[in-house]
């Protein structure tokens, strides 16, 4: 008889990333150079200064890393204006949200999320056997005001990616700091700001105002993105020395390793490549955008490094096609949205291979 894992297991969709471009080659035998346009990783590579720190210290992988993470911790601190005890570093932020069900969720409460964001909350949620609030979206953005009439007893987490994903819309100041002043002070309000590097608008929140206040948050932010540091999976959060305390006993040690932390560091120290990384995915948004107008299709105007785009067909069909022009993207069916793609924007030359291939597509 095989041994069964807990009931509740059962039902859990697992996480579906985008597609490897090894994969995709293997899959379908093909040679040449396919672009990857499915996991919003920065299509300029790693921050060259971040790269220069993981070669001049490449040989210390035969040591474990600083459990602590002092160093990468002092540098955040440093640049959120709060101290080391705020910070919590985890591989990739992802972890950090898995970390944040463990510690607060109890089986008989539940976690809040739009049923259009990112799906690893709901995962981490129904890992523990929790219910999920799961609020409808207002024209493609979270509505804050159905989340907060929707507040039980029973609620503990509140989930908002801002900007969403794969959605790439915002929200703003005014409306955030309403919301997060409604909130009871039972409730831990976790705001996913993977894509903030991204974003120039003044109207953008100021989240970390809400942890000078008190607030029960905890703010996300990843080196996945505009540092190009996907592959070294490293992010982290900031939060109440508390809620940063309570969660480090779930934590796995040595949970981020040690050239990770390294290249997380000289990152933060590249600001030309951060600036010239914004520049090409602005440029880049302003193209598809002006493109995708002219194929008919509609999409959302995004604040991340990403574009949601609705077909008149199922999204397997341009997905597909995709792929047999060496262009991987990614379907979102699991997000109910089952004629869309989520589409990285990518250097200058890969959104033009893009284009011409939609082009062949749907021309038909």
């Amino acid at each position: 008889m095989n041994i069964l894992p807990r009931p509740n297991l059962e039902a859990i969709k697992t996480y579906k990333p985008g597609k490897p471009i090894e994969e995709v080659a293997r899959e379908l035998k093909l040679e040449g150079k396919i672009i990857k346009l499915a996991s919003n990783e920065n299509p300029l590579g790693a921050s060259p200064k971040a790269l220069h720190a993981i070669q001049k210290y490449a040989h210390e992988i035969f040591l474990y890393p600083d459990d602590n993470g002092y160093y990468l911790k002092e540098k955040l601190a440093e640049k959120h204006n709060v101290t080391p005890e705020n910070i919590m570093i985890g591989n990739g932020s992802v972890e950090l949200i898995y970390f944040a069900c463990l510690t607060y969720l109890n089986p008989y409460e539940r976690l809040m999320r739009s049923n259009g964001s990112f799906m690893m909350p709901k995962i981490g949620a129904e890992v523990i056997g929790c219910p999920i609030q799961e609020i409808p979206l207002r024209e493609y953005r979270h509505d804050l005001e159905r989340m907060l009439a929707s507040i039980t007893a029973q609620t503990k987490i509140i989930y908002i990616d801002n900007p969403i994903n794969p959605l790439g819309t915002c929200l703003w100041a005014q409306e955030l700091e309403r919301f997060i002043k409604e909130v009871p002070d039972y409730v831990l309000v976790i705001i996913d700001e993977a894509y903030n590097d991204y974003i120039t608008a003044a109207e953008y929140p100021d989240s970390g105002k809400f942890l000078s206040e008190g607030k029960n948050v905890l703010i996300l932010r990843t080196f996945s993105k505009i540092h190009g540091l996907a592959g070294l999976r490293i992010g982290y959060g900031v939060s109440k020395p508390e809620i940063i305390n309570a969660m480090a006993k779930v934590r796995t040690p040595f949970n981020t390793n040690r050239l990770a932390q390294i290249a997380a560091i000289a990152a933060l120290d590249d600001i030309t490549h951060i600036k010239h990384s914004r520049r090409v995915n602005e440029a880049g948004k302003k193209y598809l955008y002006k493109e995708l107008k002219k194929l008919k299709v509609f999409f959302i105007p995004s604040f991340a490094n990403f574009v949601f785009v609705n077909f008149a067909t199922d999204s397997k069909e341009i997905f597909d096609g995709l792929q047999q022009r060496r262009v991987i993207t990614r379907m979102i069916k699991e997000y109910g949205f089952p004629n869309a793609l989520r589409i990285s924007i990518g250097t200058p030359s890969e959104n033009k291979k893009l284009i011409k291939a939609l082009q062949e597509i749907l021309k038909p």
